[in-house]
């Protein structure tokens, strides 16, 4: 799991800018929305895509079947997982403010472009290091 630890740094620091701007908006430019219903969100979407990661990661040391596999599978658990805590978020909560709304999805897509970098950065690394063997 050398290629996964390689990840999560970069996740964490991501985790931390988001943190870090959720609270600037919050306190310095007085935005309607709540800090810690920033943090809740974005802590919930930091734990999808650690999911997501390490299921894409787990399967990156496996036959090439099960690589696809675990690859599909990951993005579905993702956005199952997402559809989820869209409907907690919007339906049971009722956080349905344009702040609220906006917030979510900006985390929303921040996050989903991470992952897919981080996804797409390993698939080419393996694809390069099969062609150096064959």
């Amino acid at each position: 799991m050398k290629i996964a630890g390689r990840y999560i740094l970069p996740l964490m620091t991501l985790y931390i800018l988001i943190c870090a701007g959720g609270f600037f908006l919050s306190s310095v430019l007085k935005t309607p929305f709540s800090f810690s219903d920033f943090i809740v969100l974005a802590t919930l979407f930091l734990l999808i895509n650690f999911l997501q990661l390490f299921i894409f990661f787990r399967g990156q040391f496996r036959e090439p079947e099960s690589t696809t596999m675990h690859t599909l599978v990951s993005i579905s658990v993702k956005f199952l997982l997402e559809m989820v805590l869209a409907l907690i978020w919007f339906i049971v909560i009722k956080k349905t403010l344009a702040s609220a709304v906006v917030m979510f999805f900006v985390l929303y897509l921040t996050l989903t472009l991470f992952a897919t970098i981080m996804m797409l950065k390993a698939l080419k690394i393996k694809s390069l290091n099969k062609e150096v063997l064959v």
